[in-house]
């Protein structure tokens, strides 16, 4: 168990999703006790964390509420020492055409954090940041010293969330951190992110693999990183009002991620560039690719997934995850996912 954590009660937003699961069940792993905040739904469901291995399952606690809404937030919040905030609107082809959405959900979801924070005097928010707030490189590798530029509706309401977090530490002295990963991947990762389109249609069958622009650079962090960089985050004395980039090291184009996923999965397939897949040309962001040179000064946090070694060992586990029958099922190979 982490000495930094023992004790503490640990809420995580957006559990229900991709990074979430999986940083719950890292967690839940370390002998720590989480409480997972997952969005109300009239299913009852709980998003991926109701396929967690068994050794997890019914090892936390859930609060089924909305980022929304400030008097859940405050509820979920009650008791807690911890906040690692995931809960947000992500895609960036659907931030195009709702974005009052994604200032509802990520700006004033943030706020709603922020504000319980304050009022309860939780002892840390790790605020979850994103490379695209950056926009394309300007120069690289990528430092927290980077510009910050919005291509996107989405990129410029997390540029909103980052600064208002960052205020509410300059102005209140609110314990707020925050963490800016790059590009994570992994087992359970939505397909309207490019390397499950490209798996999901492999394993499908597809013999032409459909995606938007192909040369595109970006830094790749296996999800088990990231959910690491989670844990630094929470556990460094030293990150406090700070911006901590967590990424690989390593940068790819997206038609070589496509030809190596190919590769690895013994398939013959070509490659192709959709019109309805692209981005407005002035919204493509270019390239990504992190310096984590803070991370490593202020964490005692390194990647265990680096280079394109570590980066073709995180593939061949997520290849391996969406191959199963069960877990494809999921999945639509033949829709473009916004």
């Amino acid at each position: 168990m982490s000495t930094a954590l023992k004790g503490k009660t640990i809420l995580v937003t957006g559990a229900d999703g991709f990074i979430g699961s999986h940083l719950v069940e890292h967690l839940v792993r370390q002998g720590l006790k989480v409480r997972a905040f997952v969005l109300y739904n009239s299913f009852g469901s709980w998003g991926w964390l109701d396929r967690l291995a068994d050794d997890v399952r019914d090892q936390f606690e859930v609060f089924m509420g909305d980022i929304r809404d400030p008097n859940g937030v405050l509820t979920a919040m009650r008791g807690v020492d911890i906040v690692l905030h995931l809960a947000a609107l992500i895609a960036i082809p659907y931030s195009y055409h709702s974005p009052d959405t994604y200032v509802d959900t990520n700006i004033k979801g943030t706020l709603n954090i922020l504000q319980a924070a304050r009022q309860l005097d939780v002892s840390r928010v790790v605020h979850t940041s994103t490379s695209e707030v950056y926009g394309s490189a300007q120069f690289v590798p990528i430092t927290e010293e980077h510009p910050l530029v919005g291509q996107s509706p989405y990129s410029a309401s997390k540029i909103g969330a980052d600064q208002l977090a960052l205020s509410f530490y300059r102005s209140f002295g609110t314990p707020v951190t925050v963490i800016r990963p790059f590009n994570t991947f992994g087992p359970r990762q939505s397909a309207r992110a490019v390397i499950p389109t490209i798996i999901s249609q492999l394993a499908a069958g597809k013999t032409e693999v459909r995606l938007g622009k192909l040369s595109p650079t970006r830094d790749f962090t296996f999800v088990t990183d990231t959910a690491r960089a989670f844990q630094a985050m929470a556990e460094s004395p030293s990150v406090l009002g700070e911006v901590v980039n967590f990424g690989s090291s390593f940068e790819i184009s997206i038609g070589e991620v496509a030809n190596l996923i190919a590769q690895t999965m013994g398939v013959d397939a070509g490659v192709v560039s959709e019109e309805e897949r692209l981005r407005p040309e002035l919204s493509e962001v270019e390239r990504l690719f992190a310096g984590i040179d803070k991370a490593r000064r202020l964490t005692n946090w390194s990647p265990q997934y680096s280079g394109r070694d570590g980066f073709v060992r995180g593939l061949a586990e997520t290849i391996k995850w969406f191959s199963n029958p069960e877990n494809l099922s999921f999945y639509k190979p033949d829709s473009y996912m916004v």
